[in-house]
């Protein structure tokens, strides 16, 4: 197998575990009593994204070779998520056990990323073509949940602990094909430890502009709002009468495959700061449409929602880790794309999830679901946010390098 073929089968079984419980897990509580509880998946994980950097920064750039780190981790993960569904009926083990969880998978974000900047050349060009294969494993996870378990179960597999289980068994498969990916040594091996080169401040003193700085607090405030649809959405689609909530929610990853492979011309065509200003706007009209759609249950607005994704996680985050990488040197990439990810999937989502859950259980009273008119007041909310940090980012972020025009 060809390194590509190798780095995009690593890409495709990752994404697979993190959509198979990710878009299920709220409705899995909610039918398991623990309603008012559902932002706490998404709490935990990024609260897992911030302690990220030690394994990027330290562990990984260090010590060990990055598949090695890799393949452990998603063992350790595997283990831990088959054990989650037994405890349903003790909340806080329940959600432990999740963030002990996403200790172990949360690393991996950065470590696939990594892995695969350092086999290959040019980023802007190969490295959006492996990453699609991470795309279509959320595809296919959400697919199969829908498709496949529904069926097999009887009943709507995403109240089940079904997509559960499936997460734990691709992430102990990944972990064991982790081992066979290409070598790829600790790149700042002998240098000197300290809090600032784990937590990532070394790579930012390395990489630090002004425009650079503007994009990382743009990146933490756009997160804060975008918590709310990873979190709710799957919960509106249920409230709005649609029953497969896991695979009409991978359409969204239908569109972000078309938008990935567009990317290497959108590059030469927009540059980093439109790209990254349209994958903002389109937050700020995904959440729109949700709200307009909201009061009468308009499925085909919904639908045109879920469709912007490829916009919106495209050309934010996918165009987020290029321009970090570009601007990197090799002895701290580890570290600025753990950085990104502490940022980002870390302090950004975990406020959000926090805002967002409490703004939800106000909503909600003593009822056990929103009414679709509570949901479009409820959408509107991280719309305005959104279209904040779109202003702020357009008029503050002045590229002057070669690396922020294009």
């Amino acid at each position: 197998m060809s390194t590509r073929a190798k780095l995009s089968t690593m890409m495709f079984l990752q994404f697979f575990i993190w959509g198979a419980w990710y878009t299920t897990i709220a409705v899995y509580m909610t039918q398991h009593g623990m309603e008012k509880l559902t932002y706490w998946p998404y709490t935990v994980n990024p609260i897992a994204a911030i302690v990220a950097p030690f394994f990027l920064g330290l562990v990984a750039d260090r010590y060990f070779a990055t598949e090695k780190v890799l393949g452990t981790l998603h063992l350790l993960g595997g283990v831990v998520m088959f054990a989650v569904p037994r405890f349903t009926g003790a909340p806080t083990v329940f959600i432990l056990l999740l963030l002990l969880y996403n200790l172990c998978y949360m690393p991996t974000l950065g470590l696939a990323n990594s892995l695969a900047f350092h086999h290959i050349q040019a980023q802007e060009k190969q490295f959006p073509l492996i990453r699609v294969f991470g795309t279509i494993g959320w595809i296919i996870a959400g697919l199969f949940i829908s498709y496949v378990l529904g069926p097999l179960t009887g009943v709507v597999a995403e109240g089940t602990a079904w997509p559960v289980y499936t997460a734990a068994a691709a992430s102990v498969l990944l972990g064991l094909y982790s081992f066979t990916l290409p070598h790829t040594p600790p790149r700042a091996a002998g240098q000197r430890v300290s809090l600032r080169s784990i937590l990532g401040l070394d790579a930012l003193s390395q990489l630090g502009d002004r425009s650079f700085y503007v994009f990382i607090v743009a990146s933490f405030l756009l997160c804060i709002p975008l918590a709310a649809y990873y979190n709710f959405t799957q919960l509106f689609l249920g409230n709005a009468g649609i029953t497969k909530i896991a695979a009409v929610q991978t359409l969204g990853q239908v569109s972000e495959t078309g938008f990935m492979l567009l990317m290497p011309l959108m590059f030469l065509r927009l540059g980093v700061k439109r790209m990254l200003m349209v994958g903002m706007a389109a937050w700020v009209l995904r959440y729109g449409l949700f709200s307009i759609a909201a009061p009468n249950a308009i499925i085909s607005l919904i639908i045109m929602g879920i469709l912007l994704h490829g916009v919106c996680y495209d050309f934010f985050f996918v165009t987020g880790q290029i321009y970090v990488d570009k601007k990197s040197t090799p002895a701290v990439r580890g570290q600025a794309q753990g950085f990104l990810v502490l940022v980002t999937y870390g302090a950004g989502m975990l406020i959000g999830a926090q805002v967002a859950g409490k703004v939800f259980n106000r909503f909600l009273g003593g009822a056990t679901s929103l009414t679709l008119d509570q949901w479009k007041s409820f959408w509107l909310l991280p719309a305005g946010f959104a279209a904040l940090v779109l202003v702020f980012f357009a008029v503050m972020f002045r590229p002057k390098s070669e690396t922020d025009k294009a």
